[in-house]
């Protein structure tokens, strides 16, 4: 069961081509389907129009057969006496005279049912054939009076063929000659028009069928297509993404040996500075205890001590820069204002912080992001904007949170967005892109025009207050 699971389980790529393609089938399908309706449909209408105006020209050729026909004896016929029976016999051999093709005849039978005349067919003459049905069913002989006795009429039924013996339609027409009680009549067989009209509905199947073929071909090159384009563009893509993640992995790379070598030149340049300081005072203080100069001490040893104090002060810093312990303790709020303090001190900028108070709590990737991406923003202002005044705004609103942060300085070199950006603004992008918020840099190059940076986080990432929460403004972020 798990190898027939591994042999169906489908790729992203295969899982996109084949949810492409299905509503294509589909689609096609359909069409397809509603091609080879219409098509039946408007080639059945088609072939019943013709084989109708076959029938209807058959029946007009027997029709006038029979008014040839019965010209040809009218005037016999319309001096004779209903009981005239010289007049009848000379009737009788006129039509038996009257075949045509080679299936044509005439036939008579008076209104008893007994046959009179049939060429074709002489063993039908002179017998009672009342009753008599074709072997569907259908009767011929009852039929013919009953039209006869009405003036005339047409009747199709199933009759031998005299040239083949083979049973096949035929369409007759009949007159009544009603002072002699005689139905007159003559037949056609229509077995042309059908095998006609079989042969149309054959040749529609085909076109069907070969039509079924054609869009089944253009199905197959489309699915075909879909596939191999699917297959392509996963390819490219995932050669795109191979080399952005091994940019981002050396941007990793780049970004820890950078912090690396930053808190490295921290600890050389400040901390062991200092404590190399203090270990001077100490020794310095321990040679003069040595000698007995108690009150000389004392100088080297509150140098040591201040320099102490120093040295904690900077490892604290050290460590809050690393990761700030307010940040976990009292919120956003409080951790950014305790950075803008430290950047105020530090740089002599002028630094304003401002917030409101959240209705919601932010998450704690959240914090961090927000955090992080602010302490980018100042790093890359001390070192390039050259400005006089920051200002950094927080707050929460319907749809998110947002802060903002704006310099007064000389602005970028570059628009925003482009790819010589430094690596502190793809360092933003990719935090900010993380949470599914949005980044926007307004800058504009000139004396004191200053940058904008704009971050947005969806309200998704804001959670619900909670109870024991403090009702501390800055707390609450």
């Amino acid at each position: 069961m798990q190898r027939l699971r591994q042999l169906v389980s489908l790729t992203y790529a295969q899982k996109l081509s084949l949810v492409a393609a299905i509503p294509l089938v589909v689609a096609v399908a359909a069409i397809a389907v509603m091609v080879a309706y219409e098509a039946r449909a408007t080639a059945e209408r088609e072939i019943e129009a013709l084989e109708r105006s076959l029938i209807q020209a058959k029946k007009e050729e027997l029709r006038n057969y029979v008014t040839q026909a019965r010209n040809g004896f009218a005037y016999i016929y319309g001096r004779a006496a209903p009981d005239d029976t010289a007049a009848k016999t000379q009737v009788a051999q006129i039509l038996s005279a009257m075949i045509y093709g080679q299936d044509g005849f005439f036939f008579v039978y008076d209104y008893d049912g007994t046959n009179l005349v049939s060429p074709r067919q002489t063993e039908f003459i002179n017998r009672n054939w009342e009753g008599l049905t074709d072997s569907d069913g259908t009767p011929v002989v009852n039929e013919f009076i009953r039209l006869a006795r009405q003036g005339a009429g047409w009747h199709s039924f199933m009759w031998q063929k005299p040239s083949t013996g083979e049973e096949a339609q035929m369409i007759a027409y009949v007159v009544g000659l009603q002072d002699w009680r005689w139905v007159v009549g003559t037949g056609v067989f229509i077995d042309d028009i059908v095998a006609a009209v079989a042969s149309a509905r054959a040749e529609v199947e085909a076109r069907v069928q070969r039509t079924f073929m054609y869009i089944g071909a253009i199905v197959l090159a489309a699915v075909l297509i879909v596939f191999a384009s699917g297959m392509l563009l996963n390819i490219r893509e995932r050669r795109l993404a191979d080399a952005k993640l091994k940019q981002l992995t050396q941007r990793v790379f780049d970004a820890q040996e950078e912090e690396r070598g930053r808190v490295a030149r921290e600890l050389h340049d400040g901390i062991s500075q200092i404590l190399v300081g203090v270990r001077f005072a100490l020794d310095n203080a321990r040679r003069r205890l040595s000698r007995g100069d108690d009150v000389g001490a004392h100088d080297p040893l509150d140098k040591g001590i201040e320099h102490l104090g120093t040295a904690i002060s900077e490892v604290r810093r050290i460590s809050r820069d690393l990761r700030p312990g307010v940040l976990d303790d009292l919120g956003l709020g409080p951790a950014l204002e305790a950075l803008t303090d430290d950047f105020r001190e530090r740089t002599g900028i002028e630094t304003d912080f401002s917030t409101v108070v959240f209705r919601n709590r932010l998450d704690q990737d959240s914090k961090i992001a927000l955090y992080r991406i602010a302490q980018e923003a100042l790093t890359n202002i001390e070192r390039h904007s050259g400005a006089t005044h920051v200002t950094i705004d927080l707050r929460g609103h319907k749809k998110g949170a947002t802060m903002r942060i704006t310099d007064n300085g000389r602005g970028l070199r570059n628009s925003p967005g482009r790819g010589s950006t430094g690596i502190g603004l793809r360092n933003m992008q990719e935090r900010i892109e993380q949470l599914d918020g949005s980044l926007r840099i307004l800058s504009s190059r000139g004396h004191r025009s200053g940058t904008v940076i704009e971050v947005s986080l969806p309200l998704s990432h804001l959670l619900p207050p909670q109870e024991d929460a403090t009702p501390n403004r800055k707390a609450g972020t």
